[in-house]
């Protein structure tokens, strides 16, 4: 017996759930009714041949075959809006949505200002900011541009290395006032230090790399570059911030400027089959040169 192919709408429902964990939040966030997203739930059940969720006292919980299926549906999902901003560049003129990918910092603290000129320049242009740190949303065109810390390595891509930005330690002048200012980095240890929640590589290379960071203990955590820095001009303590986007706040204060400093990548990359875009073309171009001036 030949299953008919679900249609779209379905696969939506179906992400919706995955992303909400009921028919209720799923609905809500598609301006549906809940009746609607479980007829779809069950329509897609039916047409694949599987159960994809189970009820539990937390709300739905997704089975084994739902989870395999949910890769699928969200690159089905992102081929949708990669289609969708394609068909409103057509043409010659520098018009339509580009999706950017970027990281927190860059995305809240740095690009703002080269989009408002970009939209100067191309009044048409309309801008898709999503804040990820992921390279390969590239490749399954969740963005069709993407500011990366770290270089994509990849044949499909066309990347440019705009240059480097200086990460030092830095505090809010009150904390410094009122905390003393430390000497050495083993002096650290005696100071409220903003850090990561989460070790990742990188920040193990960073401890390996700087001795005095090894056995730092941190009195605040979090994996949000973001709330770091907000952290850090809130007074708490001492914490990791770009040099250039210290020197904007007069009350920032570089801590050990001698002992203590990283250098972290910045590139920009594109699908290459996107180059002879005009949208996505101007867009790269712009994000080029307004990045040029944030790094070293």
């Amino acid at each position: 017996m030949n299953r008919r192919e679900p249609d779209w709408s379905l696969y939506r429902s179906f992400l919706a759930v995955m992303r909400e964990g009921s028919l209720s939040g799923a609905a809500r966030s598609l301006g549906l009714t809940q009746p609607t997203i479980a007829r779809h739930i069950e329509a897609l059940e039916q047409s694949i041949g599987l159960e994809l969720f189970v009820r539990s006292q937390q709300g739905l919980s997704p089975t084994e075959g739902a989870l395999e299926l949910k890769p699928y549906a969200e690159s089905l999902a992102a081929t949708t809006a990669a289609m969708i901003r394609a068909a409103s560049g057509q043409g010659k003129a520098v018009k339509g949505a580009v999706r950017v990918s970027a990281s927190e910092i860059m995305g809240a603290e740095v690009l703002p200002l080269i989009f408002a000129g970009l939209r100067q320049q191309h009044p048409q242009l309309e801008i898709e900011l999503v804040l990820s740190n992921a390279v390969d949303n590239l490749l399954r065109r969740e963005a069709d541009i993407a500011v990366r810390m770290v270089e994509p390595a990849h044949e499909a891509l066309v990347i440019k290395r705009i240059g480097t930005v200086t990460v030092g330690l830095y505090a809010h002048r009150s904390y410094l006032d009122r905390a003393g200012r430390p000497h050495t980095l083993d002096g650290l240890q005696k100071h409220s230090l903003i850090g990561f929640d989460r070790e990742t590589p990188e920040i193990r290379s960073m401890r390996q790399r700087i001795q005095g960071l090894k056995t730092v203990h941190f009195a605040f955590k979090t994996d949000s570059d973001i709330a770091q820095l907000m952290t850090i001009r809130a007074g708490f303590g001492i914490g990791f911030c770009q040099a250039a986007l210290a020197r904007r706040d007069p009350n920032l204060e570089r801590v050990l400027p001698g002992a203590f400093q990283f250098k972290l990548g910045v590139w920009l990359a594109m699908h290459e089959n996107l180059r002879s875009t005009p949208r996505c073309r101007a867009a790269f171009d712009g994000l080029a040169a307004g990045l040029m001036s944030h790094v070293d």
